[in-house]
C-alpha cells in the first residue's frame, strides 16, 4: 500500500476535527482527517445544536451588551460545588475566543436564533443552530474539502507512532487493513468523548455506569486510549451529564431532523422564529422537541410511577432511577401516569420534556407527535394489556408509587424509556497550545487534542459550552499544530 504522509493529521470527523483541519490548512498545512465511521458527524450531530456565546451580531442586535469577561465570571455558577475543579485557564481561553468562531462559524454558512436566556447567565448568551445540528457538519465540511482538506472515512485509530519522544503518525485500521500514515508536524486527537467505552466508566465511574450506552454509540474513547498509551492522563473522567432517561428515537427520523441546512431555509426560519404567531410555529417546533429528549425529573417528584417491561416498579423513582435501567428486559422502561398526573402535565409549570431556550411540551404533544411512546387506556389492565404487561404486576406498582398510589384513569403509559450518557468530562490533560500532556506534565511533543478528547479539566455545565468548545479548542489545536507551536 502507498506510504501517506501529511503535514497534520486530525484523527475525528466531528465539530472539533473539522476546525482543527480547516484551520491548519488555512495555516499552510497539508491536511489528512480520518473518520473511523461512514459518515462525518461524531456527537456534533447528535447534539441539540447550542453554543453559548458572547459579544454576537444576535446580541447586538437586540441591545444585549455583554462581553467575554463577564462570561467567564458567570461560568462557574453552572459547576456549583464542582468550581475548584475547574480548569481557569481553558475557561478563559474558550471565553475570550469564542465570539471570533462564532463569527467564523457565521462565516462558514452557519445560521443560528437567539439568543436565549440560561441563568446564571446574567444576559442571554445561548444560540441555537438551524435548522439542526447537521447544519455544522454540512457547512465545515464543504469548507474543508474546498479548503483542500483530505478526508477519509471508515478509517479508526488504532495507534499513535512515536520515535525518539515524538508522535510522528498514525496507524489505521480500515476496510483494506491496516495503514501507517505518517503526521510531519502533528496529530490532532478529537475523537470525542468515552460515553459508550464500559472499560473507561467503569473505570473513572462504576460498575453499574458502565451498563449505560451512549447518545453516541461510537464514542469509545479512542483519543484518550491512545494518548495514555504514551503517557497522556484523563482528567474528570468520573464527571458526565447521566445517566439520564430519555425516550427512545423515533424509527423513522422526524421532519425537523430530515430538514436539509441549507443556508436559505435556516436564514427563513430565523425569520419564522421571530415574526410567525407562535400558535402557528408550535406544532412544528414540537415535532423537534418530542423526538429523543430527556422526561422531567419532575414527573417522579409528583407521584409518576417508573415501571419495565413486565410492569414491575424499578424501585424509588427519585433515587437514580437511569442506573437501574440497564439490568430491566430490553434495558427499557414506561413511565406511568393517572389522570390527574395527565392534567397537572399538561401545562405550565408542568411539562414533560423542553429544550431550553425553545419550547415545552406536554402530555398532548406526545398524543399528537409520538404515538410510538403515547399508550392510553381506561384501566390499569387495560394498558398492561396494550402493552404485554402483567396486569397484576402493573396493579401492584400502581399502588405502591413512591410519591402516592396512582388513583383514577384513564392512565397513560410514556415509553419505553432507556437509560444514556449524553457526554462526559473526561478529556486529557492539555496546555494552553492545547499539547497533550504526559505524566509529568511535559507536553508530548507532536501530539495535540482538542474538543471532548481534550477537554482538559475543563468543566462545561450549561447548554452551548461543549459545542463552543469543540469549536474553539479545535480551531486553535490545527493552528498551534501546523505551526509547531
Amino acid at each position: 500500500m502507498t506510504a501517506l504522509a501529511f503535514d497534520v493529521v486530525v484523527i475525528g470527523g466531528g465539530g472539533s476535527g473539522l476546525a482543527a483541519a480547516i484551520e491548519a490548512q488555512a495555516h499552510g498545512a497539508s491536511v489528512l482527517l480520518l473518520e473511523k465511521n461512514d459518515a462525518l458527524g461524531g456527537s456534533t450531530a447528535w447534539s441539540i445544536g447550542s453554543v453559548t456565546s458572547s459579544g454576537t451580531p444576535h446580541q447586538q442586535r437586540v441591545g444585549i451588551d455583554d462581553n467575554s469577561e463577564d462570561h467567564w465570571a458567570d461560568m462557574p455558577g453552572f459547576a456549583g460545588d464542582l468550581a475548584d475543579r475547574d480548569n481557569h485557564d481553558l475557561r478563559r481561553i474558550l471565553c475570550q475566543d469564542i465570539p471570533d468562531t462564532f463569527q467564523w462559524l457565521l462565516d462558514s454558512g452557519v445560521r443560528f436564533m437567539g439568543p436565549m436566556p440560561e441563568p446564571p447567565h446574567r444576559v442571554p448568551r445561548m444560540h441555537n443552530v438551524l435548522p439542526n445540528s447537521r447544519s455544522f457538519i454540512y457547512h465545515l465540511s464543504r469548507r474543508a474539502r474546498d479548503a483542500g482538506v483530505d478526508i477519509r472515512t471508515g478509517h479508526c485509530l488504532t495507534q499513535l507512532l512515536l520515535h525518539e519522544g515524538r508522535v510522528t503518525g498514525v496507524e489505521v485500521r480500515h476496510a483494506s487493513g491496516v495503514q501507517r500514515i505518517t503526521a510531519r508536524r502533528g496529530v490532532v486527537l478529537a475523537a470525542g468523548d468515552f460515553t459508550n467505552s464500559p472499560e473507561l466508566k467503569a473505570r473513572f465511574m462504576g460498575p453499574q455506569e458502565a451498563k449505560v450506552e451512549a447518545v453516541n454509540v461510537t464514542a469509545t474513547g479512542d483519543g484518550q486510549r491512545a494518548a495514555e498509551a504514551l503517557g497522556g492522563r484523563i482528567l474528570n473522567g468520573d464527571l458526565a451529564l447521566g445517566p439520564e432517561i430519555r425516550f427512545m428515537a423515533p424509527t423513522h427520523e422526524t421532519l425537523m431532523r430530515r430538514l436539509p441546512p441549507w443556508r436559505w431555509l435556516a436564514v427563513f426560519m430565523a425569520w419564522a422564529i421571530d415574526h410567525v404567531p407562535g400558535v402557528v410555529l408550535r406544532p412544528f417546533i414540537m415535532k423537534f422537541l418530542t423526538t429523543a429528549l430527556a422526561p422531567s425529573t419532575t414527573l417522579f417528584d409528583l407521584g409518576a410511577i417508573l415501571v419495565n417491561q413486565r410492569g414491575e416498579r424499578l424501585g424509588n423513582e427519585c433515587d437514580r432511577p437511569a442506573l437501574r435501567l440497564p439490568d430491566q428486559p430490553d434495558k427499557v422502561g414506561y413511565i406511568v401516569l393517572d389522570q390527574s398526573l395527565v392534567q397537572q402535565f399538561s401545562a405550565w409549570p408542568n411539562f414533560v420534556s423542553t429544550a431550553p431556550g425553545i419550547a415545552y411540551a406536554y402530555v398532548d404533544d406526545y398524543r399528537r407527535n409520538r404515538p410510538d411512546v403515547y399508550t392510553q387506556a381506561p384501566t390499569l389492565d387495560a394498558l398492561a394489556q396494550r402493552l404485554k404487561m402483567d396486569p397484576t404486576a402493573l396493579r401492584h406498582s400502581a399502588q405502591s408509587g413512591g410519591v402516592r398510589a396512582l388513583q383514577s384513569g384513564p392512565f397513560v403509559a410514556l415509553g419505553p424509556v432507556r437509560s444514556v450518557f449524553v457526554h462526559n468530562e473526561g478529556g486529557l490533560k492539555v496546555n494552553a497550545h492545547h499539547h497533550v500532556l504526559d505524566a509529568a506534565d511535559a507536553p508530548i511533543a507532536g501530539l495535540y487534542a482538542a474538543g471532548s478528547t481534550g477537554q482538559g479539566g475543563l468543566l462545561l455545565k450549561g447548554h452551548g459550552h461543549h459545542l463552543a468548545w469543540a469549536f474553539v479548542s479545535g480551531r486553535r489545536a490545527g493552528r498551534f499544530a501546523a505551526q509547531g507551536l
